[in-house]
C-alpha cells in the first residue's frame, strides 16, 4: 500500500490544495517499509490528485480538503482520510494499526471567498465554520 500525506516540517500540512510537499510511505504487513518526501512543483488543488495517481498512491491522509479535490481523488481511486492533524509519521502508524482518528465528512468550504478566514483549513478563523474546514 502506498500512503501520501501533505507534509511540512514533520507534520500534516493542514490544507491539501496548498501543500508544497507530500511525504509518501510504502507499507506492507502493517509496517512502513520506505518513505520519501516529494515536491508538488507548484501544482495545486485538483491537479494534486493527478500527481498522486502518477505516484500510484492508494491512500491520502490530510487535514482540510475541498469538494473538487475530493472528487478528483475519488476518480483517481485514492481513498481519503480527512480531518487528520499532527505528526505525519504518527498518523500513518495509526492508520496501519487501525487507530487513526479522522473525519469522513471533512469539507473545506471557504474556497469561494479568497481564503478570508486568514489561513489554512482547520484554523478556526472568521469565515470558517468550525468543522467545515477540519475536525
Amino acid at each position: 500500500m502506498r500512503i501520501a500525506v501533505p507534509y511540512e516540517n514533520g507534520n500534516i500540512f493542514p490544507h491539501f490544495g496548498h501543500t508544497e510537499q507530500f511525504k509518501v510511505y510504502d507499507a506492507a504487513d502493517g509496517k512502513v517499509t520506505a518513505s520519501l518526501v516529494v515536491n508538488t512543483n507548484g501544482r495545486g488543488h485538483g491537479a494534486l490528485a493527478g500527481l498522486l495517481r502518477e505516484m500510484q498512491v492508494d491512500v491520502l491522509l490530510c487535514g482540510g480538503i475541498g469538494a473538487g479535490a475530493q472528487q478528483a481523488l475519488a476518480e483517481a481511486g485514492i481513498r481519503l482520510y480527512g480531518g487528520v492533524s499532527g505528526g505525519a509519521d504518527a498518523a500513518v502508524a495509526a492508520l496501519l494499526d487501525g487507530t487513526l482518528v479522522y473525519n469522513p465528512n471533512v469539507q473545506c468550504s471557504h474556497h469561494d471567498h479568497d481564503h478570508a478566514c486568514g489561513g489554512h483549513c482547520g484554523e478556526d478563523k472568521q469565515g470558517c465554520s468550525g468543522n467545515a474546514c477540519n475536525s
